[in-house]
């Protein structure tokens, strides 16, 4: 689920995580908690995000993710 592509190279490989639970909805304590890391860690890591991708706030960091092909949506199965 959080495999780095080329592109992600300068995001680091739990950067790559706490964006994956960021586009998830998840909240910093929510991050922390499960990551076994500190509030402030998981901000550390939500700070560093935002001046690495260049954006100014979450829904940047959502919206240069797909962009850059950090994220990816599942597959959706129809019937």
């Amino acid at each position: 689920m959080w495999e780095m592509n080329n592109k992600t190279s300068k995001v680091s490989p739990r950067e790559s995580q706490v964006l994956h639970l960021i586009a998830y909805e998840h909240s910093t304590q929510e991050i922390a908690d499960a990551l076994f890391v500190s509030f402030d860690t998981a901000l550390t890591h939500r700070k560093n995000l935002l001046k690495k991708l260049k954006v100014k706030n979450t829904a940047g960091l959502v919206r240069v993710a797909f962009e850059e092909g950090f994220l990816h949506l599942p597959s959706v199965q129809t019937i």
